[in-house]
């Protein structure tokens, strides 16, 4: 089995970002790249951010924080992944921009051995793997935000991954960098969206209904259930467009009104006010 040592990210947003701070900490080689050199400068200037925050919490050295930061290069074109072992799509959640990716990355990666990976949090990796000419490359490789915490990875082949894939990108994911994995089938919503998405969209419709304050639904999850955030906190980290985007993918696989996106969730995108990343959702994250 092949040994991955460069790893390509496309996307330099928060996902994106976290999944090449993982890789680059792992020792491995890393190129971020986005639609422009500055989107993925930016990217890069947000990992630095991060691996400084973890030096000063005492769970990096300073010789491994610019060991990291020197592993990461950065990209606007994505024929500059041509040479990675590894490319991991993290652009947002939108079935055409990922399908359209997937056929550029088929004509660029060209290394017979090179797997193509998504962080898609919920379309079937086999209509991304029918973009290419490899489906048996094709894997789903799905990250938890936020990446450098948070450790579990779903993996997720299609029908169509071969074998060698899922297991070389599972002890990757496992053995290369410290995550947890688990198998999930090629379903809308894998394994834990499945079952997070409907808690998020329940206390969404809560909040509408008028029930409740956003604040007493937190309060009685996190003090009664003890979970460690609310479930509108909560969407609001991942961000209110992409809790919609993943129900809508939920409920087009399986038809069940558990999965819809509630009206108010719909307005409150359509609004601007995407949670934590907009600076306001349910809750308000604007300095005063």
């Amino acid at each position: 089995m092949t040994a991955i040592k460069h790893v390509g990210i496309v996307g330099a947003g928060q996902m994106g970002r976290g999944i090449a701070e993982v890789c680059a900490r792992a020792g491995l080689t890393v190129t971020l790249c986005d639609t422009t050199e500055d989107r993925a400068r930016a990217g890069l200037a947000g990992i630095a951010d991060s691996l400084l925050r973890a030096e000063k919490k005492g769970t990096l050295t300073p010789a491994d924080r610019a060991h990291a930061l020197a592993g990461i290069a950065v990209a606007g074109d994505i024929s500059q992944l041509a040479g990675a072992g590894l490319v991991i799509e993290a652009a947002a959640e939108d079935e055409e921009a990922k399908t359209a990716l997937f056929r550029q990355l088929d004509e660029v990666v060209t290394d017979p051995v090179a797997v193509l990976a998504s962080n898609t949090s919920s379309i079937p990796i086999a209509r991304l793997a029918a973009a290419t000419r490899r489906p048996e490359a094709v894997v789903g490789l799905h990250f938890f935000n936020p990446v450098p915490l948070m450790p579990l990875v779903e993996v997720i082949p299609s029908l169509h991954t071969s074998k060698a894939t899922e297991l070389r990108v599972r002890a990757f994911a496992g053995e290369v960098l410290g995550k947890k994995t688990i198998l999930a089938k090629d379903r809308a919503g894998f394994v834990v969206n499945s079952l997070l998405v409907p808690y998020l969209l329940a206390a969404v419709r809560m909040l509408g209904s008028g029930t409740a304050t956003a604040e007493d639904i937190d309060t009685g999850m996190t003090a009664g259930c003890a979970h460690p955030m609310g479930p509108l906190r909560l969407a609001d980290l991942i961000g209110l467009d992409t809790v919609a985007a993943i129900g809508e993918a939920l409920y087009e696989e399986y038809r069940e009104p558990l999965y819809a996106p509630p009206p108010l969730l719909r307005r409150m995108v359509e609004s601007g006010l995407l949670g934590r990343k907009s600076g306001q959702g349910f809750f308000s994250y604007r300095a005063a």
